[in-house]
């Protein structure tokens, strides 16, 4: 029985470290949740491309759980006054391009990684979602809620800096911080690889933070076990 259980989430990026982390993974026995978007990757792809396909077969096989995170990587922007939102995609064919939603089209979009998730492993994600930036309002939520999805957002001590400045917030300053602040039932996030920082945080962190989180009696499980949550996850299937 996991007494001290933390969870460690990825969202999708770029996707260059995304075979380390599976290393590390791997060789510390520990399984991670996922929240997937397409993402362009650094080979001028998508992180759910043909191209990945078989590496999240693979992570599914080896017991890690995955959720949404908006096909297009879709921050919420704002509430309108006749229930819609203001959107903007940072990845796809409108990336960079304001939209208005609705919540039926919001809805859709958040299915829309659990079936590429299903073309590519044959298995069923979670339902549940994490927003692009974790940006949401009441209103969103609810939405998302009436087509069977819940939100999950992070710890204050788990965000882990890897999309921060790594001249301001270098690698060494972040690993301290999250093994000084990090406590049992903690929500951590990191991504598949972040454009701006040009010290990736992921060789030089995440296995330093695992076992050190493993020494202090912290283990790891995944966001299906988390008590606010596992409910949530055993959703029989989302609404149409």
């Amino acid at each position: 029985m996991c007494a001290k259980p933390v969870y460690l989430t990825f969202d999708t990026g770029h996707m260059e470290i995304a075979p380390f982390v599976e290393e590390v993974l791997t060789r510390q026995d520990v399984r991670a949740t996922f929240f997937l978007a397409n993402e362009r990757t650094r080979t001028g792809g998508g992180s759910l491309d043909d191209t990945w396909a078989p590496w999240w077969k693979k992570l599914s096989d080896q017991g890690h759980v995955f959720a949404s995170h908006t096909y297009d990587h879709v921050y919420w922007r704002a509430d309108l006054p006749d229930g819609r939102f203001r959107v903007r995609a940072s990845a796809g064919p409108l990336e960079g391009k304001s939209q208005i939603w609705s919540a039926e089209d919001y809805c859709r979009e958040l299915k829309r990684p659990v079936e590429r998730f299903h073309q590519m492993t044959g298995k069923q994600m979670l339902p549940l979602f994490r927003a692009a930036g974790g940006r949401t309002s009441p209103a969103l939520l609810k939405a998302a809620a009436e087509c069977g999805f819940t939100h999950v957002g992070w710890s204050p001590a788990g965000f882990l800096g890897d999309e921060l400045s790594s001249e301001q917030y270098p690698n060494q300053m972040l690993l301290e911080q999250a093994l000084r602040n990090i406590r049992s039932g903690d929500i951590l996030l990191a991504h598949l690889g972040i454009w701006s920082r040009k010290d990736p945080w992921a060789p030089a962190v995440l296995e330093p933070l695992i076992q050190g989180l493993k020494q202090k009696g912290f283990c790891f499980a995944t966001i299906d076990t988390h008590p606010a949550f596992r409910t949530a996850a055993r959703l029989p299937e989302l609404k149409q």
